[in-house]
């Protein structure tokens, strides 16, 4: 069992900056990845971006160029620095712990309990 606790949503202004972050706790599988997915009211759940335990990242084309993603392994902590922030970027961002046996199967997804990101002047 993973558990993910999510901070740094907020109130910002349109072109202002956040970082979110999210740390993982509990049993730790070797092959993961780590990242955001976002939902407005009345869309579906979306990626933000993702890293895996291996490196490879993948970013939605909506917030390439404006949103980082890093890992800190040490710490098992996820972050997501959101500059440039749009009102179309309002949404709760959940955190994911997406876990891997180590055959490369998929084992289980383990969602946090979401942060609220709102972009308003």
């Amino acid at each position: 069992q993973v558990q993910l606790a999510e901070s740094g949503g907020g109130l910002v202004q349109p072109g202002g900056s956040l970082r979110l972050s999210c740390k993982a706790s509990g049993s730790m599988f070797r092959l993961n990845a780590m990242g955001w997915h976002r939902q407005a009211p009345g869309k579906q759940r979306e990626l933000v971006a993702t890293m895996s335990s291996g490196g490879y990242t993948n970013t939605a084309a909506s917030v390439k160029g404006r949103f980082t993603i890093s890992r800190d392994n040490a710490e098992n902590t996820v972050y997501l620095q959101m500059n440039s922030l749009k009102p179309e970027d309002t949404a709760v961002y959940y955190c994911l712990y997406r876990a891997y046996y180590n055959s490369g199967v998929l084992a289980n997804d383990y969602w946090g309990q979401g942060t609220q990101v709102t972009v308003s002047s």
